[in-house]
């Protein structure tokens, strides 16, 4: 959420930054209501200092038998005190129509974040490794004999709809050897600290980490209120809600892996085939708690931890910088991870890390002490360290082979008991 404070101190600052990301001036709006509801308060507190006045002086009409007087400034106290709770009602409603305007605007960008309209106007920062020559035509991940007896979709199709995947035998350990690949190196090389979540979190989380008020459609809910997280950032960062933290405390890195529920709202025709886009799958996260002025070099620090997943995996990928037309609600920056897909011809998403400068603290009035100084919003980061899945897809289609069979990457071997290969058959040996 933005500070009311840095929008009447510079609102043309601020909405040059809107501008960056497309969206007309709403400063004046801003202002408009931040003014009217100020007015209020000082109304309210002017009437409150009156009833306090006459308040007083009831007293001592009474005592000098002033009976005249005394009706007349009971009266005042009565006017006074429904005038008051009249302003501190409309102040109220002000203040929710405020809030509810300024949880709808999204993260200013950075200023370094390229201009533009949508992700034609990325910009590629670098590339990893060679995409692989084949002397046959590829096909997508679920099209390789060796994987189809592991990977199927009319089961879940009957069990659950369109979007979901019931996995077995060596497709199912495929996917839980790189989960856990994934957690041992963040946290044995990384730094990271492993937790486990909750998967069920109540509104004030959704809130807190943007995914309310705007992407509800994007999230399923409960009948009892609770709603199913999209993504571990949820729950991680809202991990410190509500704390004022020690300097020292910082930074904390968290990853979690965990189940993720979305409901694909607005993708209809979207990669419908296989399992790139499902309603519940699962990922490896990663979030970072930092100070104002390290959260940029976090930010370098967690893009590189995603790109060494990809690399220990010998998978080629390129890292890009979203532009402000096609960067997400909550970010000031995004670093996005694509990784090579022979199946389809192309780069595809696998990680999104971003920085979010204070823009969730303060939804979650999260905040640490400098030494010797008053308390700050922190800054909060997070990323994929990877999606599960898309990475399980990643793999079988980038070690397929013409007979139907999947190379897999050495990297992985340890988690696969020494097993390499997945035969035709859909076996590990």
């Amino acid at each position: 959420m933005h500070d009311i404070r840095a929008i009447r101190d510079n609102p043309a600052q601020f909405d040059a930054a809107l501008a960056r990301r497309g969206l007309a001036p709403l400063s004046p709006e801003i202002l408009a209501l931040d003014e009217a509801r100020r007015a209020r308060i000082l109304a309210a507190e002017t009437a409150q200092a009156a009833q306090n006045a006459a308040s007083k002086e009831v007293g001592a009409a009474k005592a000098k038998g002033d009976e005249a007087g005394f009706e007349r400034l009971r009266a005042l106290v009565a006017e006074k005190k429904a005038e008051v709770a009249k302003l501190n009602e409309e102040a109220a409603e002000e203040d929710i129509r405020l809030r509810d305007l300024l949880l709808g605007i999204p993260n200013l960008p950075h200023d370094d974040v390229p201009v533009g309209k949508d992700e034609h106007d990325n910009v590629e920062l670098r590339r990893w490794g060679t995409p692989r020559t084949f002397d046959f035509t590829p096909v997508e991940h679920y099209e390789i004999a060796g994987v189809k007896p592991g990977m199927d979709f009319e089961t879940a199709a009957k069990l659950s709809g369109a979007r979901f995947v019931l996995l077995r035998g060596a497709v199912a350990r495929l996917h839980r050897a790189l989960a856990q690949f994934m957690l041992d190196l963040h946290t044995t090389e990384h730094g990271l600290t492993e937790t486990m979540t909750p998967v069920l979190v109540k509104d004030e989380a959704m809130y807190g980490t943007n995914q309310l008020p705007k992407f509800a459609e994007d999230s399923y809910r409960t009948t009892n209120g609770w709603w199913l997280i999209p993504t571990s950032e949820v729950t991680l960062t809202n991990t410190v809600a509500g704390d004022i933290l020690d300097e020292g405390q910082l930074p904390i890195r968290m990853t979690a892996h965990t189940l993720c529920f979305r409901s694909e709202a607005g993708s209809a025709g979207k990669d419908t085939a296989g399992m790139l886009r499902q309603h519940q799958f699962e990922k490896v996260e990663m979030v970072s708690i930092t100070t104002p002025d390290t959260s940029l070099a976090e930010h370098e620090r967690m893009t590189r931890c995603a790109e060494a997943v990809l690399e220990r995996l010998g998978l080629p990928y390129r890292t890009i910088v979203l532009c402000t037309g096609d960067m997400g609600f909550g970010a000031r920056k995004t670093h996005d991870l694509e990784v090579w897909l022979p199946g389809q011809n192309t780069y595809r998403e696998i990680s999104s890390v971003s920085v979010c400068g204070d823009f969730q603290a303060r939804r979650m009035n999260a905040r640490y002490r400098p030494a010797g100084g008053k308390p700050d919003f922190v800054h909060t980061l997070n990323g994929s360290g990877l999606a599960v899945g898309r990475c399980l897809i990643a793999v079988l289609e980038n070690g397929q082979q013409a007979d139907g069979s999947v190379m897999l990457p050495e990297a992985l071997h340890p988690w696969l008991g020494g097993k390499t290969r997945l035969t035709p058959e859909g076996q590990l040996v």
